[in-house]
């Protein structure tokens, strides 16, 4: 596997994204997934990845505390793409049920242990029903969404999840994605103009301020990095 993702990496490197994903895709033939939470990045791979529809499994996680705005742009993009099946994933209730009952209907407030807990539960548990299988994962992530993407490759081995994933997005810019939206007339949530660039749930989510980083928005009251467990960057063991 080593071989291969360093040969991988090579030959993308540089690749427009028509080029790169198809590139990718059809190097693996297991079962490959594409995650989705419908914020700019992943609505700019949603485009390149519709033509391959019936190469990839489309999924989003919905956690039961999405903006109304999340739900509007999932429709624009069902309509826009109409052979892109769109799997939705939910938490398990009685998990729900049991967090709520020992920490309260916001106790991700209260500390990050809560936060984090709440992120397990609501993510992170239906993420791992949706990739079971799964051979490649093709992720939105940015090397400049935060410190700890930087040192990513486009393609790297997901140890914990014993899969590969492919970041196409990793070296682009914020700009560069824009004008992807803008050429494509890619459907975009109302909160991007709002200052919401980085949408999760809708407790944890604010606008940014003008010259805050890219993450600040997210879980906005706590201190350190801003990850909620679903993508986890560790050293790379094949």
């Amino acid at each position: 596997m080593k071989e291969k993702l360093a040969y991988l990496n090579n030959e993308i490197k540089g690749l427009p994204l028509a080029e790169s994903i198809p590139l990718v895709l059809k190097h693996f033939s297991g079962k490959k997934v594409f995650s989705t939470s419908f914020g700019i990045e992943d609505q700019v791979l949603t485009h390149y990845i519709a033509p391959y529809a019936e190469l990839v499994n489309t999924f989003t996680l919905d956690t039961g505390r999405q903006f109304a705005e999340t739900y509007e742009v999932f429709q624009r993009t069902q309509n826009k793409y109409p052979k892109l099946n769109i799997e939705t994933f939910f938490p398990d209730a009685e998990d729900v049920k049991q967090y709520v009952s020992a920490n309260g209907i916001n106790g991700f407030y209260n500390s990050i242990e809560q936060r984090k807990e709440c992120c397990r539960v609501r993510k992170v548990v239906p993420l791992q029903k949706a990739i079971t299988g799964a051979e490649l994962w093709v992720t939105g992530l940015r090397a400049e969404q935060s410190d700890n993407r930087s040192d990513m490759q486009l393609l790297e081995w997901d140890e914990a999840n014993q899969l590969v994933k492919f970041n196409p997005l990793l070296h682009y810019t914020l700009k560069e994605v824009e004008v992807l939206i803008d050429t494509y007339n890619i459907p975009l949530s109302s909160l991007y103009k709002k200052g919401y660039l980085s949408i999760g749930c809708a407790p944890c989510t604010r606008a940014l301020a003008e010259g805050e980083p890219f993450r600040a928005g997210r879980w906005w009251w706590e201190d350190g990095k801003k990850e909620c467990g679903l993508h986890i960057h560790q050293d790379k063991n094949y």
